[in-house]
């Protein structure tokens, strides 16, 4: 894991009408992950910012590569759909919520449903009932008994399936039955106007907070940059709060690099039983600014809790000279 680069969030998103004419710019910033090399391996011992990680350490328990691009994508997916919401409550326009299945992240092995179901597919329906949200499935099983067979429609790559799968217990479970998976809600939201994000990709949730002010800086007629470059990186929640990522050094030097003059990072609180696992730990904004200091550069650090306190810098920041 290395630095990766420093991308200009209006290339992804676009805000149907939106404002596009501004001065400044509002960038994400990502790390670089690959299976490493013998020659890759030697270099990152000796490379401060380069990181040798095992394979267990990227993946979840029983996560194969499928199913962490599947995690992953999703996880890109749902950030969309919180930068949409929270930019849409900033800035009072109309949106409708629509919840539609859930999708299957992992199949456990030797659960029930090992060798049925896959990563990426979407249960719509489960003996009879419609599934919108993962409640609907909770309520769906809480009668079911081991060896119970329900019956399942799917969509996979666009197909509607039928599956019947015995109820077996959960691996590592204490005796709890079900399918044997792990999964997210499958959730979208539609505005007006409306907005495409087209992310590539780019996995996982780290880009929802300049995302979100991306969305905002096309939906209204003013530059909320001021002209200047901005980037940063957090995850954005539905409630406007900001949450914590990983490989924030890397992102600090990808931006740095790409010459940006404002990196807003995420001003987490560590928990004291987070800090007895690790007495080294930091939040993200003393990991960057510890980063900024070593790099040596003139981008200034800033430390976000929530939407607003990102907006608030950028409001309170004079307009830059052309």
């Amino acid at each position: 894991m290395k630095p990766g680069s420093a991308y200009d969030v209006g290339e992804f998103v676009k805000v149907e009408n939106g404002d596009v004419d501004d001065e400044g710019t509002i960038n994400l910033t990502t790390v670089s992950m690959s299976k490493a090399t013998p020659l890759t391996f030697l270099i990152a011992k000796f490379r401060e910012h380069q990181d040798i990680m095992r394979m267990d350490e990227v993946h979840q328990k029983e996560e194969d590569e499928r199913e962490y691009n599947v995690r992953q994508m999703t996880l890109m997916k749902d950030s969309q759909f919180n930068a949409i919401l929270v930019a849409y409550k900033k800035a009072g326009l109309p949106y409708t919520v629509n919840y539609s299945g859930i999708i299957v992240l992992n199949v456990l092995s030797g659960g029930a449903s090992d060798g049925i179901l896959q990563p990426g597919d979407k249960i719509v329906e489960i003996d009879g009932k419609i599934i919108k949200k993962p409640e609907d499935l909770a309520h769906a099983l809480e009668t079911k008994k081991e060896n119970d067979a329900v019956q399942l429609v799917v969509q996979r790559d666009e197909k509607l399936l039928d599956c019947s799968v015995t109820l077996k217990e959960i691996p590592d479970s204490d005796g709890k039955v079900g399918l044997g998976i792990t999964y997210s809600e499958n959730v979208s939201i539609r505005t007006e106007p409306i907005v495409k994000i087209n992310s590539e990709d780019i996995g996982g949730p780290s880009a929802g907070l300049m995302f979100t002010l991306e969305i905002l800086n096309q939906l209204l007629d003013e530059d909320i940059t001021k002209g200047y470059r901005v980037a940063g990186t957090g995850v954005i929640n539905e409630d406007g709060t900001i949450g914590r990522i990983g490989g924030i050094d890397k992102k600090v030097i990808a931006a740095d690099k790409a010459g940006m003059e404002i990196f807003f990072a995420p001003d987490d609180e560590i928990s004291e039983e987070a800090k007895k696992k690790n007495p080294e730990i930091a939040s993200n904004y003393e990991e960057a600014v510890k980063t900024a200091k070593k790099i040596n550069t003139d981008m200034k650090i800033v430390p976000v809790k929530t939407i607003d306190d990102a907006l608030n810098y950028l409001e309170s920041l004079p307009e830059k000279e052309k």
